[in-house]
């Protein structure tokens, strides 16, 4: 997620009560998770496990719950709970925004595009031209959807990601400050959900197709042109290059590639990348023809 207004890592600090090790006027421009960040973001790190990976990524500045030295550039905002703090910093630039009507005053709506009865269009929503949204579809706050797109009924686009911590006797919610995006001559059947981004965009690719009762995790994106038969599963932070298809009812891991033109059949589990232009089935997934 990108910030609207200009903060720096004094005012960060402030905002979440904590010191910090660096150049105070360094101007943050937004809140990422490790597996999205950008030059000037924010991620948070709470496990010595992880700690090179975020202190050598793109991220400019790392909430972190030790003091460490800091490669050059990085800037570190020193606490007691960074998952707690970065979660503060999420709801503090995207709080929750009641609806108050079906299609809200502040989302956008091209020309030719129809809203069967019973839609409803949350918040900063951006809708392109001709298309068709079904009916009882729920378009959550801040999604884009592109022209030319089909949405059929009961659909959600745009709820939250399913990321918790576990903590002693609890789930601590990851609140989600991502969008989903849904590019142009897209085809979503009816009683699927597409997931938007914990912090950064879940994308389903131009021209893509999919069927009846289908699930896109958190920060998952997929190619142009796919083609998705009913119940597939998608878990968060894939990546399904174009031209992909899946037949019915494959569940597909998180954190992996599926490569371009690559065929999964109906019931595979796919628990690890695969390369593309091949044929692929069972659980776990193997080359069809082996």
């Amino acid at each position: 997620m990108k910030l609207n207004e200009k903060h720096t890592v004094q005012s960060i600090a402030a905002l979440i009560d904590c010191q910090f090790i660096g150049d105070g006027n360094q101007e943050v421009l937004g809140i990422n998770e490790i597996h999205r960040v950008e030059n000037g973001d924010i991620v948070f790190v709470d496990h010595p496990k992880y700690y090179d990976k975020a202190l050598n990524s793109k991220a400019s500045i790392v909430i972190i719950d030790k003091e460490v030295a800091a490669p050059a550039g990085k800037h570190l905002l020193l606490s007691t709970d960074p998952f707690r703090d970065y979660n503060k910093l999420v709801l503090h630039f995207r709080p929750f925004e009641p609806a108050t009507k079906f299609v809200s005053d502040s989302a956008q709506i091209g020309e030719g595009t129809v809203l069967q009865p019973g839609v409803f269009v949350g918040n900063h929503v951006v809708i392109g031209k001709n298309c068709i949204i079904h009916s009882n579809v729920s378009i959550y706050d801040h999604s884009v959807i592109g022209d030319n797109v089909v949405i059929h009924a009961n659909s959600v686009i745009g709820a939250d990601g399913l990321y918790f911590k576990r903590r002693p006797g609890l789930l601590d919610k990851m609140h989600s400050c991502g969008r989903a995006v849904i590019e142009s001559n897209v085809e979503i059947g009816a009683l699927c959900t597409i997931d938007r981004g914990v912090s950064g965009d879940t994308v389903v690719g131009e021209g893509t197709k999919m069927d009846n009762h289908i699930h896109i995790g958190h920060d998952t994106v997929i190619g142009k042109r796919c083609l998705f038969a009913a119940q597939v599963g998608i878990a968060g932070v894939a990546h399904i290059e174009d031209e992909v298809i899946l037949w019915g009812q494959v569940g597909v891991n998180k954190d992996l590639t599926i490569g371009k033109g690559a065929v999964v059949y109906a019931q595979s589990g796919v628990p690890s990348s695969l390369e593309g232009g091949k044929v692929y089935f069972g659980s776990p997934v193997q080359e069809a023809r082996d």
